[in-house]
């Protein structure tokens, strides 16, 4: 799908990915040129590209027909499109037009996963546990919580399983996030836990004073 964008003056940028997590495509323009480390960017005014960060990879894109990197910018606090190492971007300059894509299954991947995160650390605080970190990268997704109390259920394989079956039953009854859990995120999303085929927690170790949940999570078809 195509969404020709309305356009807005002012070199302003809007995060358009964090609005519908399935737009495959935007029509915008350019609002800034640069370069960075030797390498080209641009800058669009209508942001379909998720940078990495939050424990989600960047999405994979295309500017026109070359393939981007999109990174957040420090100083402006853009989000750029960069020519991968050994690329290039065709010659742009501020005000052109230019058609902005994501590969859409690598996106609705991602959302699947960082979405089911959420769902894990909601249901951990509900065991009275404090997250400490995450990472919702495929294949190495992973919620990692603090006790504050010692949880005697870990102390041996037969309780961790336990836990870990509490997470996934508790994890299936939940319909909406909005009923359950709330956090400040900047990553994509399914708009629903309906979109999720299904979370699997395959393992759960303590190490160093922190409970390490592995997980993994599909999204399921839209067709």
């Amino acid at each position: 799908m195509v969404h020709p964008a309305e356009i807005r003056r002012g070199g302003a940028q809007v995060t358009v990915y964090l609005d519908d997590t399935y737009l495959e495509q935007v029509d915008t323009r350019v609002i800034a040129v640069g370069e960075r480390e030797g390498l080209p960017w641009a800058a669009v005014e209508h942001c379909l590209f998720h940078p990495q960060g939050g424990g989600q990879p960047a999405d994979s894109g295309w500017l026109e027909d070359a393939e981007i990197v999109p990174v957040r910018d420090r100083e402006s606090g853009l989000v750029v499109a960069m020519a991968p190492e050994g690329g290039s971007l065709p010659p742009l300059i501020e005000g052109q037009a230019v058609r902005a894509r994501i590969d859409l299954q690598a996106r609705t991947a991602h959302a699947a996963l960082h979405t089911a995160g959420h769902l894990i650390e909601a249901v951990g605080r509900m065991q009275g546990w404090e997250m400490a970190a995450s990472n919702h990268f495929p294949g190495q997704a992973r919620i990692e919580f603090h006790v504050p109390q010692a949880d005697k259920r870990l102390a041996d394989p037969e309780g961790r399983e336990e836990v870990t079956a509490v997470l996934r039953a508790e994890g299936r009854r939940v319909v909406h996030l909005d009923a359950l859990h709330a956090a400040p995120c900047g990553g994509t999303h399914v708009p629903s836990l309906g979109d999720l085929a299904e979370v699997v927690l395959p393992t759960l170790k303590v190490k160093k004073g922190r409970i390490r949940l592995s997980y993994t999570a599909t999204h399921r078809s839209r067709s």
